[in-house]
């Protein structure tokens, strides 16, 4: 990428697009376009043709989906399903009519199946039954990397795709019902802190293995690939590292101060028992992770603080 092309982030105001821009901007890129939702309505195919035949951008980042934790991807089966599907399949479209030089799609680590040999393993997609709660979202994520494959196949677009591990950092979504497990604990125990709750119960058993990435760092792998990789298939991204649900829980607990009780609902679902990205591929690349869970939920609670409590 030459730093006079033009890049459209789609979601740029999202956890993960604007982390990408941010990352963009510290290495001197500054011809971007954006739209937010209200201005652009992605799942609209008019919208998208046209916007694209007028902005005409150079490069894709596609980081534009409906998202949410285990909760809101079992209750908006549909929504998942026909709003990421529609998004994926208008952005990629428009972007080989437009001769869009590059793209990159990025997908979600619930595409691996449920039960998949741990750590997860490129190779690993579409060998077994996905994880019933998120299986809307995971087959149009899979759907989006089948398609930039064909279109790279078909018509020598250079679109890629990378999947990342679980996420968290500025501008994460604390929705009470509809966030992922990391800023809904941050939040929960911020909530009880606050409130002098005794205690907090936890959703399942607190025995689940998950693996979590600062976006920022994930922000910083999608720039590299930008510039490295051009091949079918999918990149993993994710820190190679994982730790309990409890545990998870218990570093919160520590770093946002609350000295109540923790309990553990074991009459709540607790998914997929283990998903742990393989990232040999991307270190085989030359990339690594920076930031460690620790300091990087440290920086996310206070970006909490900052733009939910202090404002």
């Amino acid at each position: 990428m030459k730093k006079e092309e033009k890049i459209y982030i789609a979601g740029h105001r999202g956890m993960v697009g604007s982390a990408i821009m941010r990352r963009l901007q510290a290495d001197g890129f500054t011809n971007f376009v954006t739209r937010v939702s209200a201005e652009l309505d992605l799942r609209n195919q008019q919208a998208v043709a046209a916007f694209f035949e007028q902005e005409k951008p150079d490069y894709v980042f596609l980081a534009a989906a409906k998202v949410g934790g285990i909760v809101a991807n079992n209750t908006y089966r549909a929504e998942f399903l026909y709003d990421n599907l529609q998004i994926q399949n208008n952005v990629i479209h428009s972007a080989h009519l437009n001769g869009v030089k590059k793209l990159m799609f990025l997908g979600s680590s619930c595409i691996y199946p449920k039960l998949a040999p741990q750590p997860l393993k490129e190779d690993a997609l579409l060998t077994g039954l996905l994880e019933p709660t998120n299986e809307p979202y995971a087959i149009a994520k899979i759907a989006g990397i089948k398609m930039c494959d064909a279109y790279r196949m078909q018509y020598g677009c250079d679109f890629i795709s990378v999947m990342p591990t679980n996420l968290y950092g500025y501008n994460d979504n604390y929705h009470p019902q509809n966030s992922h497990v990391l800023p809904a604990l941050i939040r929960r125990f911020h909530e009880a802190k606050v409130n002098g709750t005794p205690e907090v119960a936890i959703w399942g058993s607190g025995s689940p293995l998950r693996e979590f990435l600062f976006a920022d760092d994930l922000a910083d792998a999608c720039v590299y690939l930008m510039q490295h990789f051009s091949d079918a298939g999918f990149v993993n991204i994710g820190s190679g590292k994982e730790i309990t649900i409890k545990d998870l829980a218990l570093l919160i607990k520590k770093i946002v101060g609350y000295e109540g009780e923790l309990t553990f609902d074991a009459t709540k679902p607790d998914g997929t028992p283990r998903k742990l990205m393989d990232v040999t591929k991307l270190a085989q690349m030359g990339w690594a992770y920076k930031t460690e869970l620790e300091e990087g939920i440290k920086l996310a609670y206070h970006d909490f603080l900052v733009k939910h409590v202090e404002r």
